[in-house]
């Protein structure tokens, strides 16, 4: 189990600069938009809200948090999710 104080931290990363690593956005107003990387689309329905923390695809329908974005875009559970965005940005993920 990864202690909630962790979580937190790794939730309170700018979600623009953690799922900028995996998708090129560029900004529309106050979000940030890009091409979906879960589904093939020519035109950006792709967004992603820096003051909400969380993306959104209105073409796919997919939405969260970073934690989720990696979660699916690497394909991996919630305890390796939070493993790598942490390797990502020099936090220590310890599990107890």
């Amino acid at each position: 189990m990864i202690p909630q104080q962790t979580i937190d931290e790794i939730l309170n990363l700018d979600i623009i600069e953690v799922i900028g690593r995996y998708v090129k956005l560029t900004r529309k107003g106050t979000n940030h938009q890009g091409l979906c990387p879960f589904h093939g689309e020519k035109t950006a329905s792709f967004s992603v809200s820096g003051p909400k923390m969380m993306f959104k695809c209105f073409g796919c329908g997919k939405s969260g948090n970073a934690i989720g974005f990696v979660m699916e875009y690497k394909k991996v559970d919630f305890v390796e999710a939070v493993k790598i965005i942490g390797a990502d940005h020099g936090i220590s993920v310890k599990q107890e």
